[in-house]
């Protein structure tokens, strides 16, 4: 008695048994936990290699490298450019059109504007696929309770065709609901954990970006008045 309750509660057993709406929904979140953990995996290298990237190009950077060697090694199809490096030469590149006599002010206004615009890009790059990471730890556990709910009801409407109710009559059904509910954290909470911590790193690096822009603007003006 035993060895075949043990069997009929197996996990294979009750996801193969479990009604067609309830087997969608745990497919849905099966694919959105494979997703996310895909786009967790992508984006702790994207996160890595870009902070990795702007600590090198900080670090020439400030060693009083010529901005112009800095600009031509930046522009070079044999180096790898890094968001800090697309923002300098936006800047840079912006900054060298104009002629000398030009107004200060204007050249200095037209640069941000240009590091501006790299830097917007930069940063949509940056947060790419954060957002379904942060729709797939909001929204899972609600499908998962949604399968929940409807094996539960399935179980109690098979009540109404037997004599006696007992345990054995509703156990399976109810445990294919939990299973759902489960696979709904499942998918959930590895997904919010890597969303606060992405969007954390993303913000240091916002942070960053903002700062070396100034800190360029300030190299550039001075050059300017020079």
């Amino acid at each position: 008695m035993n060895t075949t309750v043990t069997e009929d509660l197996s996990l294979f057993y009750l996801i193969s048994s479990a009604s067609l709406f309830v087997q969608l929904v745990m497919l849905i979140l099966l694919l959105a936990s494979l997703l996310s953990w895909w786009y967790i995996f992508r984006k702790s290298f994207v996160l890595r290699d870009a902070v990795k990237q702007s600590d090198e190009f900080e670090d020439s950077f400030w060693r009083g490298a010529d901005l112009n060697a800095l600009y031509q090694r930046a522009t070079s199809s044999r180096y790898a450019s890094s968001s800090m490096e697309r923002i300098f030469v936006a800047g840079f590149s912006e900054f060298s059109k104009h002629t000398p006599g030009t107004d200060i002010d204007m050249i200095m206004e037209s640069t941000r504007r240009a590091m501006q615009a790299t830097y917007q890009r930069e940063m949509d790059k940056l947060e790419t696929h954060l957002s379904f990471l942060a729709t797939v730890g909001s929204v899972s556990p609600y499908i998962g309770l949604l399968g929940t709910v409807w094996g539960i009801m399935n179980s109690f409407r098979s009540l109404s065709n037997v004599a006696q109710a007992t345990i054995a009559h509703v156990a399976p059904g109810i445990a294919e609901a939990l299973i759902a509910t489960a696979m709904g954290l499942f998918a959930a909470i590895p997904a919010v954990i890597a969303y606060n911590r992405y969007v954390s790193d993303t913000e240091k690096l916002a942070t960053r970006f903002e700062s070396f822009m100034e800190e360029l603007s300030n190299v550039l003006q001075r050059r300017a008045a020079d």
